[in-house]
């Protein structure tokens, strides 16, 4: 398998995997074991996603790192031993490094191949996907795996890019860059935020922290693994993933079935402070299930978190700004944290709240902001970092030219909110599969849990694909308008379906005031992976599936699909 597209012309392939990220090297993999003609495309120079763009300062993942890892190798998990319990971005990108060596999957990844356009061809059923070098393949089978968070969002302020520091965004951090002794502002307090805040608080001269709105933050709990621990974690794979399984998320973390009402305030309180202070999501993932269903318990939950950030900053009025007023506590992601609030302590650190201060304008030597009445104050800066978020779920899709037979853009068809076949597939857009993407198990899932599921799922599909010589493969409207249907019905239930997040499209439409988008699936990955089960056992129904090589074969699938 070549490296390199053919700049000549068009060259061919059964399936073309776009992104080389967790997702796509293990659907890379595995359509490999079954002997699949597969390519994989990569707009960045390596290979990794997320975990090679974003080289931030603080940058590392909530999940246990136990648990964000591949399963399917006893072999590899006997090999690899994790450092940390929330391994570091680097530590990731390189355990995903050895996962390609060891597997020998680099052969078959084209890097530096960003992908302009997609167009389905209804003469031979065939994509076209054409690159920014102006070079081509095509492809009987392509599949999306770009990832949520790959598609950077910015701030809409006058004089953007006119900064003569350092001016980025936290998912484009120059990797040679020292903050140490530097001035620098940071724009945001999400999760990214938060990391770069903590990370270089002790560093820099000067930090800047500029908030819109405050996000709710809990202790990481992060610390080494030792080697006993470690043998001891390798001892307990097999007990681990299948708890992973079970749970909404596929973390180690599960709701507790009790109702905070069940119990006596003084119960909740300690149980509270015991899941405050161990590790990663438990206050948010392990708590009583009815604090993220039911507004009453959720402001009680909220309010304990709040009393903590009192505690833990000294200047009460800042404290108060670092409180969200806008969501409860875990109706919007929770960043993990390991001394957020204790920064602000510093003496260097000062909070600026945008809500009173808007910035007016990004200048050469740093941000004006506007202080009301005619006056300005000017933040004299080294960097700028742009803590903003992402164009989220959708916006990878976005930025390609998606066009199916007929001329329509699939962009143009979520205009106005993204609808899938179980989030797997679009209608009138055949043979395009989406294994990272908007109403998918995988958008909201400890995400080496949740792309396992789908793509699991797409290789049991693509081995149905050669089995039975199926040509075109193509979710049905009305299994579309039933499953998005039975998401808003699952998501409707969370407290978390209210708030305006990237979870239901806000991070980009924050002038709408319709109803949410339904962009992701919030049902848990074991309902959704039953779901996608249920397809395979049943043949498809939720699908059209042609034989033959071509247009005019024989349509084998043909009953009306059921609902989630």
């Amino acid at each position: 398998m070549t490296t390199k597209v053919d700049g000549a012309g068009a060259s061919d392939v059964d399936y073309l995997i776009i992104g080389a990220g967790m997702c796509g090297l293990y659907q890379l993999h595995q359509l490999l074991e079954i002997g699949a003609d597969v390519r994989v495309v990569d707009a960045n120079s390596g290979l990794g996603g997320t975990w090679f763009k974003n080289r931030y300062p603080g940058c590392r993942f909530d999940s246990e790192s136990y648990t964000y890892q591949y399963s399917f190798s006893p072999e590899l998990l006997a090999e690899w031993d994790w450092q940390e319990k929330f391994s570091a971005q680097p530590e990731t990108l390189s355990y995903l490094e050895h996962v390609a060596d060891r597997f020998d999957l680099r052969p078959h990844i084209t890097f530096d191949a960003r992908v302009v356009r997609a167009e389905w061809s209804e003469a031979d059923w065939r994509w076209t996907v054409s690159f920014e070098d102006g070079s081509q393949i095509r492809a009987r089978f392509v599949l999306y795996a770009m990832g949520l968070l790959s598609v950077p969002t910015y701030p809409r302020v006058a004089g953007r890019g006119s900064f003569g520091g350092l001016e980025t965004h936290t998912f484009d951090w120059p990797e040679d860059y020292d903050v140490t002794g530097k001035r620098i502002a940071v724009i945001g307090t999400g999760a990214s935020g938060v990391q770069v805040i903590t990370d270089v608080a002790d560093k820099v001269s000067e930090l800047y922290v500029l908030q819109r709105d405050a996000n709710w933050c809990t202790p990481l709990g992060n610390g080494p693994i030792s080697e006993e621990e470690m043998a001891r974690l390798r001892a307990s794979y097999d007990e681990i993933f299948a708890w992973c399984r079970e749970t909404p998320a596929g973390f180690i973390h599960r709701p507790d079935r009790t109702l905070s009402t069940d119990v006596t305030r003084e119960e909740r309180l300690r149980h509270w402070e015991e899941l405050y202070n161990g590790q990663g999501a438990g206050l948010y993932m392990g708590n009583y299930r009815d604090t993220i269903m039911e507004p009453g318990p959720n402001k009680e939950l909220s309010e304990f978190v709040a009393e903590k950030i009192r505690q833990r900053v000294k200047d009460q009025r800042v404290a108060d700004l670092l409180i969200p007023k806008d969501h409860g506590f875990g109706t919007k992601r929770v960043a993990g944290e390991s001394g957020f609030y204790e920064a602000f302590n510093q003496d260097n650190v000062e909070l600026v709240d945008l809500m009173a201060h808007p910035i007016q304008e990004v200048t050469e030597a740093g941000v004006r902001l506007d202080l009301g009445g005619g006056k300005v104050r000017d933040l004299e800066l080294d960097a700028i970092v742009y803590a903003t978020g992402f164009d989220a779920v959708t916006g990878a899709f976005d930025r390609i030219e998606i066009v199916n037979g007929e001329g329509e853009h699939l962009k143009d068809r979520w205009e106005d909110g993204p609808e899938t076949c179980l989030g797997v597939q679009v209608s009138d857009f055949p043979n395009m599969f989406i294994l990272v993407g908007p109403q998918s198990g995988s958008a909201t899932a400890n995400f080496p849990r949740g792309i396992e599921d789908v793509v699991n799922w797409m290789t049991e599909t693509a081995r149905h694909i050669e089995s039975h010589g199926i040509a075109r493969f193509e979710g049905r409207r009305e299994a579309e308008v039933a499953w998005v249907e039975h998401v808003r019905e699952v998501n409707a239930k969370l407290l978390l379906s209210q708030t305006q997040s990237w979870f239901n499209g806000h991070n980009i439409n924050l002038d709408r005031d319709d109803k949410p988008r339904v962009m992701v699936y919030l049902g848990g990955a074991p309902r959704y992976r039953r779901r996608l089960q249920e397809e395979i056992d049943q043949e498809y129904p939720s699908f059209v599936l042609t034989e033959g090589s071509g247009p005019r074969q024989s349509v084998r699938a043909g009953s009306a699909a059921a609902s989630g």
